[in-house]
C-alpha cells in the first residue's frame, strides 16, 4: 500500500465515520476506497465490514447523552441485533450475492422514503403511542433483528434503515432513535468483527489505516448530530438514503 491509498484511506474514514454516526451509509464511501488500493470486492467488503466497527463505538459515544432512559430497551433489542447479524454474515461467506445485490438498492429506497413519509404512514399503521406494548415490542424486535440480517450482509446505510423504521414503531424525538442506532450499528459491527476477523480474509493493514479515521469522524459525527433541528437531521438522512440507494440501483444494473 503506498501513501496515496493511505491518505485515501484516512479521508474516506473519517468521512464514512461522520455519515454513519449522522445518517449511516458510510460504508459506500469506505468500499469503494478499499476497491480502488486494489483489493478483490469480497475482501474489501469483509475488510470495509471490520474497519467501520470503531467508528460506530465512538458514535454510541458521542450521543450517550441521547442514550439516557433508554437502557432497558437497548438490552431487550440486543439479543435479536446479535441474532441476525450472525445469520447476515453466513449468507456473506456461503452463498452468492447477486441476487442480494439486486435487492438491496430497492431495500435503501424505500428506507429513505419511508422516514420521508413517516407521519404519512403512521397515519395508516397507527401512531406508536396507538400500539399495545405487546405489538410495540414484536414490531420492534423484527425490524432490529432484519437489519442486522442486512448489516451482516452488507450494511451500507443500515443506520438510513434503521431510523425509518423505527420511527415508525417508537415514541421518541429522532435524536433519541438516532443514538438507539448507533447502538445496534456498533452491535453488528462487532459480530461483524468477530466472524470475518476468523473466518473470512481481511486485510488487516488497511483496516490498521481505517480504523483511527472512523473512530475520530464517527464521535465528530454524532456530535453534530445531536445539534441539527430534528427536521434538518431528518431531511440529511433521507437525501443521503435516496442518494445510496440510486448508487446502488446503478451498480447492480449497470
Amino acid at each position: 500500500m503506498d501513501v496515496t491509498h493511505v491518505v485515501l484511506l484516512v479521508v474516506a474514514g473519517v468521512a464514512a465515520g461522520g455519515v454513519n454516526a449522522i445518517a449511516g451509509g458510510g460504508s459506500l464511501i469506505t468500499f469503494p476506497s478499499l476497491i480502488a488500493t486494489g483489493l478483490p470486492s469480497v475482501t474489501a467488503n469483509v475488510t470495509n465490514s471490520v474497519s467501520v466497527f470503531p467508528g460506530y463505538v465512538s458514535s454510541v459515544a458521542g450521543s450517550r447523552a441521547d442514550l439516557a432512559g433508554q437502557g432497558r430497551r437497548v438490552r431487550a433489542v440486543l439479543p435479536g441485533a446479535v441474532l441476525g447479524s450472525v445469520g447476515g454474515c453466513a449468507l456473506l461467506l456461503s452463498t452468492p450475492g447477486r441476487v442480494f445485490e439486486v435487492i438491496v438498492p430497492f431495500l435503501v429506497l424505500g428506507a429513505a422514503a419511508t422516514l420521508a413519509f413517516q407521519e404519512r404512514l403512521r397515519g395508516l399503521v397507527g401512531h406508536p403511542r396507538a400500539m399495545s406494548p405487546r405489538r410495540a415490542a414484536i414490531t420492534t424486535q423484527a425490524v432490529v433483528f432484519v437489519g442486522a440480517v442486512y448489516g451482516g450482509y452488507f450494511g451500507a446505510a443500515l443506520g438510513v434503515m434503521y431510523v425509518a423504521a423505527l420511527a415508525l414503531v417508537l415514541d421518541e424525538p429522532l435524536k433519541r432513535i438516532n443514538a438507539l442506532k448507533n447502538v445496534l450499528s456498533a452491535t453488528v459491527g462487532l459480530v461483524t468483527v468477530l466472524v470475518f476477523g476468523f473466518f473470512a480474509d481481511v486485510d488487516w493493514g488497511a483496516v490498521a489505516v481505517l480504523a483511527p479515521a472512523t473512530i475520530v469522524g464517527g464521535y465528530v459525527g454524532a456530535r453534530l448530530a445531536r445539534r441539527l433541528p430534528a427536521r434538518v437531521l431528518k431531511w440529511v438522512i433521507v437525501t443521503f438514503g435516496t442518494t445510496i440507494g440510486l448508487i446502488l440501483l446503478y451498480r447492480a444494473f449497470a
